[in-house]
């Protein structure tokens, strides 16, 4: 059994089984319908239900809480249709309907750039190139049947170039059941599944607003990518970006940032940490990083933010740029990563 499923006010639609997510079906049939994570955890496909029942799977309450739902609120990522549905969401764009691939992928190399991060290079089938957006992600298969999701951290562009590589950012969580092979026996040429590409976290180059990018961590991955695409499309759009993390060593990638200030005038960088120790001599910007941006723009109501990294950052960010800064919802474009010990403890 399947029910028809309408998005307004695009108008475009799709078919989804009794059994299968509204998010799932979308993808599926190259809907781009907005999302994250895929597994109820950050939110970023909430959207309204016009008409029509639905059913959702286990989800964490931040990303939908009871009365969201009974105010008629879904998670598409987590909801399975029991009638024909109509729902209401903005950001369904046909961009987003890049075909999803599963394919083998061999490792280029892993390069240590702090003591808990490491860039890994993947090389994709030269014969069938995946397409994405910059700021998406893929997930590695494992063979437990499990998957675990990473930012690509290069632009599309880039797979011109022989062998179409992609750049991950993996930051070492202790017991991972990715993350610590990729510390301890992965090697160049192992060959790992992945599947791809995901999530709705790219560009609106239909629109000349002045830019916020916001990253913590790892999740500056998306954000690098965002910026090679702006340089490679020559977009001059005003672009600040703000790095946060816990020490500088956490910033792995400043002199990149630093190499584009010199070729992009139209960017700036504002580097933040959070719990710089004496031995650091650290003489920048201290505190939470979201809180800078609204220390230097206090009015935001003309911008976009495109934010990254931990849940609290970027949940933290929507929040405060909306009720004090004045940022239209809309404007606010995120890809939170939620890790599996995250989700264990929520």
């Amino acid at each position: 059994m399947s029910f028809q499923i309408s998005v307004q006010p695009s108008g475009r639609s799709f078919t989804a089984d009794v059994n299968e997510t509204l998010l799932t079906a979308g993808i599926r049939q190259g809907i781009g319908l907005p999302y994250g994570c895929k597994d109820g955890a950050c939110g970023s496909c909430k959207c309204k239900k016009i008409s029509g029942t639905v059913v959702h799977g286990p989800h964490q309450a931040k990303a939908l809480s009871d009365e969201e739902e009974a105010q008629g609120l879904v998670l598409t990522c987590c909801a399975t249709a029991q009638s024909d549905v109509v729902l209401e969401s903005k950001q369904v764009t046909a961009e987003g309907g890049l075909p999803v691939k599963k394919m083998p992928v061999r490792v280029v190399s892993l390069e240590k750039k702090s003591h808990d991060v490491i860039v890994l290079k993947l090389q994709l089938p030269a014969n069938d190139v995946m397409k994405f957006h910059a700021g998406q992600y893929i997930e590695f298969l494992l063979r437990d049947g499990s998957r675990r999701s990473y930012s690509m951290a290069n632009a599309p562009h880039t797979l011109e170039m022989a062998p179409p590589t992609v750049e991950l950012h993996i930051r070492h969580m202790p017991g991972g059941k990715f993350t610590d092979p990729v510390f301890t026996t992965m090697k160049e040429k192992d060959i790992l599944r992945a599947e791809g590409p995901y999530g709705s976290f790219y560009l609106r180059e239909d629109n000349d607003k002045p830019i916020v990018l916001l990253a913590s961590g790892t999740g500056f991955a998306p954000i690098k990518a965002l910026i090679e695409h702006m340089q490679h499309r020559g977009i001059t759009r005003p672009a600040t970006l703000y790095w946060g993390g816990r020490r500088p060593a956490d910033l792995y990638m400043a002199d990149w940032v630093e190499a584009r200030l010199a070729e992009m005038p139209n960017l700036r960088y504002v580097p933040v940490i959070s719990n710089a120790e004496a031995e650091d001599q650290w003489p920048g910007r201290t505190g939470f990083v979201h809180q800078a941006v609204l220390q230097d723009f206090p009015d935001l109501s003309g911008h976009q933010v495109y934010a990254c990294g931990a849940p609290i950052v970027v949940d933290s960010a929507k929040r405060d740029y909306v009720a004090q800064g004045g940022l239209p919802e809309e404007e606010f474009y995120a890809d939170s990563f939620t890790s599996e010990a995250d989700k264990a403890k929520a």
